[in-house]
């Protein structure tokens, strides 16, 4: 198995905890933006004091930053902000295996997103996976219809709130796995560990900040809810911190539509953790969908 297989792999087992977790925070009272503070607010702090020891007992010294790593780490940073609000506000709309495959959109786009920022394709064998990924995941997006007032076309009837927070997250996760594989190339040839570690101290902490900022103008009542779910934030923060490292990882070592495609494993995991943790069942049009989607996996990681 090649590395960046075995770091996207390991990111996926990581980042399905964390969703899990923030699931449970968000319908225990946090809004969806809050439950996304969370991870931020509570990993900075650790990664900050992590990075510090390292460079004082080891004399390693840290990669220079660039103005080119700053836009493409807070084009990321925001880019995964925006999408975690919204697969969290999907939460409350459809299930956890369905929530997390409409979130899957951003292997659809990644690869677009890939070419037009960084000038890196996908195979012709590379893109008919995609769309038949793009197949699955409108087969999971279907909610029961709802008949439009007159004069409304036909477009209403597909486009539900749904389908638009799984695309719209899909969107920003594109944008924001590009943006990090960007920022990674150019740290130079520093040792990959420490490009990922610094890298993830520098965007976590923003985000920290970014957010804060934003409950201060918008919600300051939701700040003091976060601090309170402290408990079930330092474990969410720890699976963020494994799950992020992992991400960074993966997309130094190959192109981030390749790792998003690998990724899609995700969907398994997550039908396992809505059955044993939140005792959630799948419908047959949604397997079927989950099914369809696989196999598109299955088909990309044989063309890679």
């Amino acid at each position: 198995m090649e590395i960046w297989i075995a770091f996207t792999l390991a990111a996926v087992f990581f980042q399905t905890a964390r969703f899990a977790l923030q699931k449970r925070l968000k319908t225990a009272g946090l809004s969806a933006a809050g439950a996304t503070w969370v991870r931020f607010l509570w990993s900075a702090p650790l990664m900050a004091v992590g990075m510090m020891l390292l460079t004082a007992t080891t004399g390693t010294e840290l990669p220079p930053l660039s103005t080119r790593f700053w836009i493409f780490a807070l084009a990321g940073g925001i880019g995964q902000i925006l999408a975690t609000i919204c697969v969290v506000a999907l939460f409350s709309r459809r299930n956890f295996a369905v929530g997390i495959t409409l979130k899957k959109s951003e292997v659809l786009l990644t690869a677009l997103v890939g070419w037009l920022v960084l000038g890196e394709a996908t195979s012709g064998a590379g893109l008919a996976a995609l769309a038949l990924g793009a197949v699955a995941l409108l087969m999971l997006s279907k909610e029961t219809a709802v008949i439009p007032p007159p004069g409304q076309g036909a477009l209403r009837r597909l486009v539900t709130p749904s389908a638009a927070l799984g695309l719209t997250s899909g969107i920003f996760f594109a944008l924001a796995g590009v943006a990090y594989r960007g920022a990674m190339l150019s740290l130079g040839d520093a040792p990959l560990a420490l490009r990922a570690a610094w890298q993830l101290t520098l965007i976590t902490g923003s985000q920290a900040l970014l957010m804060l900022a934003w409950f201060l103008w918008r919600d300051r009542g939701q700040i003091a809810r976060v601090l309170a779910a402290w408990r079930p934030g330092l474990a969410l923060a720890a699976a963020s911190m494994a799950g992020s490292f992992c991400w960074f990882s993966a997309f130094a070592l190959q192109n981030a539509a390749y790792v998003y495609a690998v990724g899609q494993t995700e969907l398994i995991f997550s039908i396992l953790g809505g059955a044993l943790f939140f005792g959630e069942r799948l419908s047959r049009r949604e397997y079927a969908g989950a099914a369809l989607l696989t196999v598109s996996v299955v088909v990309l990681v044989l063309v890679v």
